[in-house]
């Protein structure tokens, strides 16, 4: 009877240890349809948008800024949830995977810290622990971290008494070259002898940088071929990054888009 009663013991273990792997396996297909059907729902947006006569071209872009920052709000809020809910298994580390790049460092910092067994042990959550450092090491009100690119300094260009916007970029990226437009606006509003630009090219080949900053118009200082050195030392997830960097070497602010690039310049210099 003893024995009996260890093998339904045992038996029943197993089971629910197999509901329990279900379950998850039924949580993460579930969050991946969410997530996809919300990612799609607003890249449907963006297309409306682009064909609606009834916006003027020239609003598009602030009607775009905004529907992407309200995405961005809630498919953040939804995968952090997902997250803080499987605490303990492999669906925690894939919605951080999908929002670490959007999230805010704090947030994602009190995540991590809440999570346990081999979500606490996932390669990604701790490659993400050593970002968050690499961005409070470099956070707004920081000095900036040196570094160097073929015999070139990035300290060659900052922290030399001007205002320097500096402009992390790549060829490839639709989304960089959109911004440059913004960046030249800047340029030509406000450069001189208390304000330059500062174009680094990162994860891109040399030959294909020079072809596109001579297309878009990049006239001002570059670093290239920096590969993910800058990116690494910054805790930089996605480009464009733009960040403003004050006379003495203080970063300002980061994570500038479009309108807020002129708008953080100007009171920066206080015209």
């Amino acid at each position: 009877m003893k024995k009996l009663m260890l093998s339904l013991l045992a038996l029943s273990l197993f089971v629910g240890a197999g509901c329990k792997q279900t379950s998850v396996e039924q949580r993460m297909e579930e969050y991946r349809n969410k997530s996809t059907a919300m990612m799609e729902a607003f890249q449907a947006e963006v297309d409306a948008l682009q064909k609606d006569a009834t916006v003027a071209e020239a609003d598009k872009a602030a009607v775009y800024e905004q529907k992407e920052e309200a995405f961005t709000k809630e498919f953040v809020e939804y995968a952090l949830g997902v997250a803080r809910k499987n605490r303990d298994n492999a669906l925690a580390p894939a919605a951080l995977k999908d929002c670490y790049y959007l999230a805010e460092p704090a947030e994602l910092e009190k995540v991590i810290a809440s999570l346990k067994g081999e979500a606490a042990e996932d390669a990604f959550v701790k490659e993400l622990s050593v970002k968050l450092d690499a961005k409070k090491n470099t956070a707004e009100g920081r000095k900036f971290t040196d570094f160097e690119v073929n015999g070139v300094k990035f300290s060659d260009f900052v922290g030399k008494g001007k205002y320097i916007l500096v402009d992390f970029w790549a060829s490839w990226c639709g989304p960089c070259k959109r911004e440059i437009p913004n960046i030249i606006a800047v340029y030509e509003k406000y450069k001189g002898p208390d304000f330059d630009v500062l174009s680094v090219a990162v994860w891109d080949k040399p030959e294909d940088t020079a072809a596109a900053a001579e297309e878009h118009g990049v006239v001002w200082n570059q670093i290239v071929d920096a590969q993910s050195v800058p990116t690494r030392l910054y805790g930089i997830d996605g480009i464009p990054h733009i960040m403003l960097i004050g006379p003495d070497g203080t970063i300002l602010k980061r994570n500038l888009r479009g309108a807020g690039i002129e708008k953080a310049v100007a009171e920066a210099l206080g015209r």
